[in-house]
């Protein structure tokens, strides 16, 4: 693998070692994290508020993979931005190595330490760029030298398969090519996290088994933190350790993956389990959702689910769960349990 030539065998053995040890030490922190945006308005309509993320809190270690779960709309990709810097949050602190993050917009001197690769990479790079060009890009803040990033494109590029190919421009390239393209970017600056917003959504399931086998080599050897967003568990459960589940802008349940598969508590989580491809059993009524994602215009009162729930209580339409531990790192916004 020709990731950064600069870095030695002897360096990649020790990233690798450190991979394999236990590190639950807190690299990236999101502390109640809040973001609301102000919708409509015009002469005859009030403005309206949009709660798309509602006091979610989670923590990434080093060489950790993370996965973020839950249906389309729900929030997950405002918190992959807030995340990685693109959006300051309306409410809370994001903590990266130690120092809180500067807000959306202003010089960052975590610049390169925090990637994202995003669902769709076609919109993600420039079409009037050669491919070479769009990677090197990211070496900019670098102060390198042209000749040099584009020595470190060449290379980068040829690490994920795509040698003597940085003359061609995006049009002439597949989806899962595109999409390499795009690790590539992410990978170049040796970051120490990288947010995944839907990588391999949009990408046939062989590709996608050579974009995720990717990914897990170059955190192996670069010894790579990642907030994996998705709303396919069978994705996340193969890449991740633990998963967070998310519903209508809130942390709903948080497990290893194993207990999420196996220990599921949480009604949503369970629907989405039983919603999952099984040609050996067939999916129980009572695990199936009704009814459509309510608006972020109008969340629902007290519980967010209740409106879907297949075991609602008369609780969950007057008081708001607690969030608390119920095992070993697993913890649940539910009254199913009192």
């Amino acid at each position: 693998m020709l990731i950064f030539p600069e870095c030695n065998v002897e360096q990649r053995s020790q990233k690798t070692t450190r991979l394999s040890q236990a590190d639950d030490s807190p690299l990236l922190c999101l502390e109640h994290i809040t973001q609301r945006f102000s919708v409509g308005g015009s002469l005859w309509s009030r403005k309206k508020t949009l709660t798309a993320v509602d006091d979610v809190s989670l923590t990434l270690a080093r060489g950790e993979s993370v996965g973020l779960v839950g249906e389309s709309g729900c929030g997950k990709s405002t918190v992959g931005r807030i995340a990685c810097g693109l959006l300051s949050p309306s409410q809370g602190r994001v903590v990266f190595d130690g120092r809180d993050l500067p807000p959306a917009g202003a010089k960052s001197w975590a610049v390169g330490r925090i990637q994202m690769i995003f669902q769709d990479p076609a919109s993600s790079l420039n079409p009037r760029l050669c491919i070479r060009s769009s990677v090197a890009e990211a070496l900019i803040s670098k102060n390198m030298q042209c000749e040099k990033r584009k020595e470190c494109a060449d290379a980068i590029l040829a690490d994920v398969g795509l040698a003597g190919v940085g003359d061609r421009y995006p049009h002439e390239f597949s989806g899962g090519q595109r999409q390499r393209i795009a690790i590539a970017r992410a990978l170049i600056t040796r970051p120490d996290v990288i947010i995944c917003d839907e990588p391999v959504s949009a990408l046939d399931a062989s590709v996608q088994a050579q974009t995720l086998n990717l990914l897990r080599d170059a955190q192996t050897r670069l010894y790579l933190a990642y907030l994996f967003i998705s709303h396919n568990l069978a994705v996340v459960g193969f890449f991740c350790r633990r998963i967070l589940v998310m519903y209508l802008g809130q942390i709903v349940e948080e497990a290893p993956t194993e207990e999420i598969f196996t220990a599921a508590v949480h009604p949503f989580t369970q629907a989405l389990l039983a919603a999952m491809p099984n040609f050996t059993r067939k999916n129980k009524a009572d695990n199936v959702l009704r009814g459509e994602l309510p608006s972020p215009l109008a969340l629902p009162n007290a519980c967010h689910f209740h409106p879907r729930c297949p075991k609602v209580k008369e609780i969950c339409r007057k008081e708001a769960p607690p969030w608390r531990e119920i095992g070993q790192r697993h913890y649940v916004r539910c009254w199913q349990l009192l």
